[in-house]
């Protein structure tokens, strides 16, 4: 049997912030009564949760270090269907408040993208489905 990834997970220093982002800007549905460490989205596909980095660091043992700024270690990818809906999810998502990365742009790899940034600085690209 081949690998197969179950969840993503992100290790966060503010969990009340992140969920709120998640859930209020990006539209990613959870029942989340408030109390950390672990938030857990409702998410079609694969597990995406949240841990907070404190509770992390008691779990394991271990100091962690974490980037500061742009996160260019890593990314999430969100598929909004067509070109069009890449230019008015972004503009949907930034004028609540997610941080710019760049605008919408077609890519020479035949789809349409723009990035955004979490309020801790992890990317996210907006993507179309392929094209022709």
């Amino acid at each position: 049997m081949g690998t197969k990834f179950n969840m993503i997970g992100l290790s966060v220093e503010d969990l009340t912030t992140m969920v709120t982002f998640y859930r209020e800007v990006l539209g990613v549905k959870i029942d989340w009564n408030g109390e950390g460490p672990y938030a857990e989205f409702k998410h079609e596909g694969i597990r995406f949760a949240m841990y907070e980095r404190s509770k992390l660091h008691e779990q394991l043992g271990r100091k962690l270090t974490y980037p500061k700024g742009l996160n260019g270690s890593f990314e999430l990818a969100i598929n909004v269907g067509s070109k069009e809906n890449v230019d008015a999810f972004f503009k949907n998502i930034t004028s609540q408040g997610a941080t710019k990365v760049y605008e919408p742009r077609d890519e020479p790899w035949k789809m349409r993208s723009a990035m955004i940034a979490d309020p801790e600085g992890n990317l996210i690209e907006i993507a179309s489905d392929f094209w022709d």
